[in-house]
């Protein structure tokens, strides 16, 4: 049966773009198809974000060709402070410490998104945009995908469908793969602040009752916040003038940076733990925010999912060197069985923090107080923390000795 491709990416962002560029010279036929124009990608608010690339990650984007193009953006992250408001428990982690340069990096997710572009463009990976993914339906030899280009209706076909394409994934809703959701009743403000005071690289993350605060630093005088407070808080800090909503952020971060101010607009963004019930179908796999979505506390969202991409990129070259099928269903199984355990840790990880700390009850907020300070005094814990914050807790994919 005749192929149009060996692979094709619905979804022409970050993580498909990624992937695309880390199977650029393998000779596998690929194309990438996106919903949205490159201006309507741009220009979309999520581009506000501030991601927060661990250690692990960068050493991704370097085998990937990325790291180069966009170092000049990102602002290091030397140090990080871990703190509980209104309680004595804190600890610092520190890169000096550990002999890195740095714990991890900050960067706009726009920024990270208009490079990698324009590098799947240089690398001349087709891009099929816009045209939505309407249906799709796996056989024995081809995944056949139904395509809408404006009025325009056509099929194409390949060995692999691959859905990158995000929390509202059409590719997850026609698969019919179910999810797992938590509410948690919370939403991100988002912003960028002035600091009177130079951060020092330093990243702060300020636990509260009613969610956790983090500033990451960028530039020199400035930081990324990411504030959870619980749905009608975040509504009413939307709602009130800016004067207020900085009275109530510097109240809760307090005066270590100096005096704050707005250098960005606020956002919002509900926050819930989505989780897809299973990672492949047929001839198809999900991948990055498409598979789970985190919560932001410690910031793990996108290092996941590029983890995602990664291990699919070596085991799709792997496969197909040795002349195989790469949709086939025991491969497939394979690359599933493969990130589940990370996928456990991290969602774990995320949520367990996000329940213990979100509250201020006597006993849990006791026990954590003195696990922080315990955690600050004790060199081989803080060793395995900074390692996890990272993202270097287990084993890294190893595409950059491939290529």
């Amino acid at each position: 049966m005749q192929r149009d491709y060996d692979l094709l990416i619905a979804g022409g962002g970050l993580a498909g773009n990624c992937l695309a560029l880390a199977l650029k010279d393998t000779g596998l036929r690929v194309a990438i198809v996106e919903a949205n124009t490159r201006e309507q990608l741009y220009a979309s608010p999520a581009g506000d974000r501030a991601l927060a690339l661990a250690g692990g990650t960068v050493k991704m984007l370097e085998a990937l060709g990325i790291w180069q193009g966009i170092r000049q953006a990102a602002t290091a992250i030397k140090n990080i402070h871990i703190s509980d408001r209104g309680h004595f428990g804190k600890t610092r982690l520190s890169a000096q410490k550990e002999n890195v340069e740095a714990l991890g990096y900050v960067i706009s997710a726009r920024d990270i998104e208009a490079h990698v572009a324009r590098l799947a463009s240089d690398a001349n990976i087709e891009l099929i945009c816009p045209a939505r993914v309407v249906g799709l339906m796996s056989g024995d030899n081809a995944v056949h995908v139904s395509l809408k280009r404006g009025d325009e209706a056509f099929g194409l076909s390949a060995r692999l469908l691959v859905g990158a394409d995000g929390g509202q994934s059409s590719v997850r809703k026609l698969l019919d793969i179910k999810q797992k959701v938590t509410e948690y009743g919370q939403t991100a403000l988002v912003t960028t602040v002035k600091t009177s005071v130079p951060h020092n690289n330093t990243a702060y993350e300020r636990f509260t009752a009613a969610g956790p605060l983090a500033l990451l630093p960028v530039g020199q005088h400035e930081c990324a916040v990411v504030w959870t407070r619980a749905d009608e808080d975040a509504k009413a800090l939307m709602t009130g003038s800016e004067t207020d909503f900085l009275g109530a952020l510097q109240d809760c971060f307090g005066y270590r940076l100096g005096e704050l101010s707005l250098a960005a607009p606020r956002r919002v963004f509900p926050l819930s733990l989505i989780r897809a019930e299973k990672m492949v179908s047929g001839r198809a796999v999900i991948i990055g925010n498409a598979s789970h979505q985190l919560h932001p506390v410690a910031g793990q969202g996108f290092n996941l999912g590029l983890r995602d991409v990664v291990v699919l990129a070596e085991m799709l070259i792997q496969q197909y060197e040795d002349g195989q099928d790469i949709g086939a269903a025991d491969f497939l199984s394979r690359y599933a069985r493969a990130r589940q355990k990370d996928h456990d840790l991290v969602v774990g990880f995320t949520d367990n923090v996000v329940r213990i700390f979100s509250n201020d009850w006597l006993a849990p907020a006791l026990a954590r107080n003195i696990g922080l300070t315990l955690l600050d005094h004790i060199p081989a814990a803080k060793a395995l923390l900074t390692r996890q914050a990272m993202g270097l807790a287990g084993r890294m994919p190893r595409l950059g000795s491939r290529r």
